[in-house]
């Protein structure tokens, strides 16, 4: 029922920015939490940041002060603006809805986006 598409990966030079972009499409949005996660090869899936409906924002501290979370809920949009990128920031990033606004479980998952940041 809920399909998000997410957009914006590529490949960046260490210390650059790069802006992903999940479209959420099929259900409501605009009253669940939203969030970003990433998986490293042989790692396991971690989360990075996630934003109520309301804009409360949480960080993992490997990201805070370089990634930021916002959302349109307008356009049904969340987006993850990472700056000051480092090699090891490289994994598949993936958006996630929560299946309410409480933050305790997952409804749905985007397909994963490649960031791959190079030295």
């Amino acid at each position: 029922q809920v399909q998000l598409v997410e957009s914006g990966g590529g490949l960046v030079q260490s210390g650059g920015s790069l802006r992903l972009t999940c479209a959420a499409s099929g259900g409501i949005f605009s009253s669940v939490a939203m969030g970003w996660y990433r998986q490293a090869p042989g790692k396991q899936r971690e989360l990075l940041t996630d934003i109520t409906s309301g804009g409360s924002t949480y960080y993992t501290d490997s990201v805070k002060g370089r990634f930021t979370i916002s959302r349109d809920n307008a356009k049904n949009t969340v987006h993850l603006q990472m700056n000051s990128l480092k090699p090891e920031d490289t994994a598949v990033y993936y958006c996630a809805q929560y299946r309410d606004n409480t933050l305790l479980s997952i409804k749905s998952w985007g397909q994963g986006t490649q960031v791959t940041v190079s030295s």
